[in-house]
């Protein structure tokens, strides 16, 4: 269940995507299954850092945990300048959270980079999984309304 303070991110989230998705679950707490091992691996969303401060890149490092195991998944911040410029709208962290999510959830099960611990996306990498995220069907319970209720 999400804190309110969860729900109001995801209420500003819908709002600017026109779409409702619960973000503060989706890509936080999953599931992927490893296309080799063929194991489900647990992956815990744990930190996102502005990599400028860390390692002098002009990215945004998001932080999981893979079965325990730390992974981090570099987004450019270029994505950041170039979606505002083809949208008006902003990457939020939620927002980022997910694409990170989305993507490594994808490169699991589709078995590429096993074992990394670091991927780094380029700007169109970073708005296919940006597009992918926002056209994903929203899980049940999952509308505006029912969420602006639940803020209340």
């Amino acid at each position: 269940m999400c804190t309110k303070h969860q729900r109001h991110i995801t209420l500003l989230f819908a709002e600017s995507h026109q779409r409702c998705y619960p973000i503060c679950t989706m890509y936080r707490d999953f599931h992927a299954q490893d296309r080799w091992s063929k194991k489900q691996v647990h992956c815990l969303y744990q930190a996102l850092i502005v990599a400028v401060a860390t390692r002098h890149a002009d990215a945004v490092d998001i932080k999981f945990l893979v079965d325990g195991r730390p992974v981090w998944v570099a987004l450019p911040l270029a994505a950041w300048v170039e979606y505002k410029k083809r949208t008006g709208k902003n990457i939020t962290d939620p927002l980022a959270i997910a694409i990170a999510g989305h993507y490594l959830k994808t490169s699991l099960e589709s078995g590429e980079g096993v074992g990394r611990e670091m991927y780094s996306l380029t700007v169109s990498q970073t708005l296919h999984h940006l597009e992918a995220v926002t056209t994903e069907a929203p899980p049940e319970n999952g509308n505006a309304q029912e969420l602006a209720s639940a803020a209340k």
